[in-house]
């Protein structure tokens, strides 16, 4: 398993980042979906990457049994993931765009949900303890939410911004100054 104090990058920085088009590109997705900084992207990015070199690798494939099993594993687990249905192809995982993997992060899931109402709050909530995918608190704002789980993102029990929802106090209210 490797020394702890050893941990690898989970992703590779873009090999030119100082191109316009990805800036605009980047601060856009960072402003949408309320994300700290462009490592998030990057590494949703490579795993992307990945995803798209193995359906690469298995078109290619020549062994028949390996490639169906393989095939079939990639596709079920982008389907439970919910970034693909359960009828798609190989070329559909060539397909997928970085938007794709964002929609499924909890944080924007949270913010879909009406759970907070904006995304940097729900970013917020997550790190802070409040939000419980199933009966397990997360505190990852990437945790990539399945199909399964989505239904069941709900705020901790005893949050107390829980009870002020519930007492209508848990709204923001915007006080502008002149």
């Amino acid at each position: 398993m490797g020394d702890p104090k050893k941990q690898r990058k989970k992703y590779s920085a873009p090999l030119y980042p100082w191109r316009k088009d990805r800036i605009d590109r980047d601060k856009a997705l960072l402003k949408e979906y309320g994300l700290k900084n462009r490592k998030e992207i990057w590494k949703l990015e490579s795993k992307l990457r990945r995803y798209a070199q193995q359906a690469k690798r298995l078109i290619g494939s020549s062994e028949e049994e390996q490639f169906k099993k393989e095939t079939l594993q990639l596709l079920t687990k982008l389907a439970r993931v919910g970034v693909l249905n359960k009828t798609a192809k190989l070329d559909d995982v060539l397909a997928l765009e970085i938007r794709n993997l964002l929609d499924r992060r909890l944080q924007t899931l949270v913010f879909k949900k009406g759970l907070s109402n904006s995304t940097k709050q729900a970013r917020q909530f997550i790190v802070h303890g409040h939000i419980f995918v199933g009966d397990k608190k997360v505190s990852a704002p990437s945790y990539i939410v399945q199909l399964n789980e989505e239904n069941t993102i709900k705020f901790c029990p005893s949050s107390n911004i829980l009870i002020l929802k519930e007492k209508g106090e848990g709204e923001v209210k915007n006080d502008t100054k002149k």
